[in-house]
């Protein structure tokens, strides 16, 4: 139970929601603040606004998977009230107070260090991203769909990257009957494509793989679809960017060649928002009773 462990939600959109209702079964005190148009209601929570957050008096606060923008902006979905986290808020938090996040930027991290707080990256743990490559799949499969006018059968998929989403991602396309490419760069993870019977490739290798494919599907968080791979695909490419803005794809490029090229991170928080915040809500209740036992441990 997080019982009188108070907690700040900032701002997010629908999985937040999934959240707060995790936390309130939890019996933790909350503070929601970018809430403000919600019209449901918690119990034992509290729609503040930023200024009059107690920060003196917080454990945590749990930001957007986006966390902040470069400035400190947090996107609030919920409420038109423009939502700042700036450092001076962070230092007047209890020294064992952690920010949880679901990916980072040099503005967060720079709070973090220079106030000696503690920094979670949700989106860095495997059980989160393993997680929420399952609705990131069903997402680029709705978009594919949505997006071509062939089938997924029969057609070469190019998956780029294979880590937790693009295993997912390639294992599913098989199954439906696709022929999946998988280009890496690490030897190890060609050795792993090939044992799951996909056709590797090494990433430095795209411009001759890209000639026959129907959909290439990057999550790769670099540019690697470059304007010279794109101009050697066929014309009826789709492309679906899975990585975080601004993707690994020049789109630009793109349009002037005339082949569609989506960027599409977060996909679990557009297609299924319920559960992508449900996976959030499971492993933030586990490591905030953990870190509440912690410091009970560490006073006897």
């Amino acid at each position: 139970m997080l019982t009188d462990i108070h907690i700040a939600v900032i701002g997010g959109d629908a999985r937040q929601l999934e959240v707060i209702r995790k936390l309130v079964e939890l019996d933790a005190k909350l503070s929601l603040v970018g809430f403000d148009q919600l019209d449901h209601g918690f119990t034992g929570s509290a729609k503040e606004s930023m200024q009059n957050l107690d920060f003196t008096t917080l454990d945590a606060i749990i930001l957007p998977v986006a966390g902040t923008d470069a400035n400190g902006k947090i996107d609030t979905i919920f409420s038109n009230a423009k939502v700042m986290i700036t450092k001076e808020q962070i230092e007047n938090t209890p020294a064992h107070f952690t920010i949880y996040s679901g990916i980072s930027n040099t503005y967060l991290d720079t709070i973090a260090s220079s106030t000696n707080r503690k920094l979670v990256k949700l989106f860095d743990r495997d059980d989160v991203a393993i997680y929420n490559s399952i609705p990131t799949v069903e997402g680029t499969i709705m978009m594919v769909i949505q997006h071509t006018d062939y089938t997924i059968h029969g057609s070469t998929v190019m998956v780029l990257g294979f880590g937790r989403t693009g295993m997912s991602v390639a294992r599913t396309f098989q199954s439906l009957g696709a022929k999946v490419k998988v280009g890496a760069r690490r030897s190890e993870h060609i050795a792993r494509i090939t044992e799951m019977t996909f056709t590797p490739f090494q990433m430095r290798d795209i411009e001759r793989e890209v000639h026959d494919v129907d959909i290439v599907i990057n999550t790769i968080p670099h540019l690697v679809v470059t304007a010279s791979a794109i101009s050697k695909m066929p014309a009826h490419t789709l492309i679906i960017d899975l990585a975080s803005k601004p993707g690994g794809t020049d789109f630009r490029y793109a349009e002037k060649r005339g082949i569609k090229a989506l960027l599409a991170p977060g996909l679990p928080g557009i297609v299924a928002p319920k559960t992508a915040g449900q996976i959030l809500a499971n492993v933030l209740s586990n490591l905030l009773i953990a870190d509440v036992d912690g410091r009970k441990e560490n006073k006897k």
